[in-house]
């Protein structure tokens, strides 16, 4: 996970515009309708809901997010909950997507939670085990250059890659899987709408739990580390 922070508006902006030098990628990126709660005085320049998902999904959305952040900014692949409306206001965003058909090409696992700190004194990042979290499920592999001796089993997903411009909306199904990019300084905003666990979310459980097992590569990498590897690359153990 990121080292949260907290900073004026126009501090953030010196930052993203490079009048300041800071260490670190800096994206506003909380998770919690933070439009709303956090940048109220922008309600005005944007709707509350987009009156037909609305009207389609039969529900006002959950959460309305601000995004903004600088080009090395990239939010690695995962899923969502959500019938996703994306809606870029300025510069834009490049979505590689990969549908929730495709969970047993993606490799979907628990992994200890750890944070990044940046030490104050020598001004390096590291990156500190969350214990109070626990594990928590992440992909570990990037779609745009997958490892595929790691991870063979991707060279059989099909990704989907979008670009959306400014002043264009993506509508990104819940449980699709996204890898997302943008260009500096790029603003916008999403509206999350609660999706329907109906069938769609049964059958990708179904996948979800046939497909959790580790795949052949991970079996391999696991005895290695219960076993001894030898100087030229042939593992023992007992």
């Amino acid at each position: 996970m990121p080292e949260e922070r907290t900073m004026t508006f126009a501090t953030f902006l010196d930052i993203i515009e490079r009048k300041v030098e800071a260490n670190g990628v800096f994206y506003i990126q909380q998770q919690n309708s933070n439009l709303i709660n956090h940048f109220s005085e922008l309600l005005n320049d944007v709707e509350s809901d987009i009156t037909w998902a609305s009207e389609a999904f039969g529900k006002m959305p959950d959460a309305v997010n601000f995004w903004m952040g600088e080009e090395r900014a990239v939010t690695s692949l995962h899923k969502d909950p959500y019938e996703n409306l994306y809606c870029v206001i300025s510069g834009s965003k490049t979505f590689t997507l990969i549908p929730p058909t495709d969970r047993p090409f993606i490799p979907y696992k628990t992994y200890q939670a750890a944070l990044y700190h940046e030490d104050q004194e020598t001004r390096q990042w590291e990156v500190v085990e969350d214990h109070l979290t626990g594990l928590v499920p992440w992909i570990p592999v990037d779609p745009l250059k997958p490892d595929l001796e790691l991870y063979p089993e991707y060279k059989h997903a099909g990704p989907i890659t979008v670009t959306v411009n400014a002043g264009e909306l993506l509508y990104l199904p819940s449980l699709w899987f996204h890898h997302v990019s943008q260009s500096h300084g790029c603003i916008a905003v999403n509206y999350w709408y609660d999706m329907e666990y109906d069938i769609k979310y049964n059958y990708f459980n179904l996948l979800d739990s046939l497909f959790s097992s580790p795949t052949s590569v991970e079996k391999e990498r696991l005895c290695c580390v219960e076993g001894e590897a030898t100087e030229d690359g042939d593992v023992t153990g007992s």
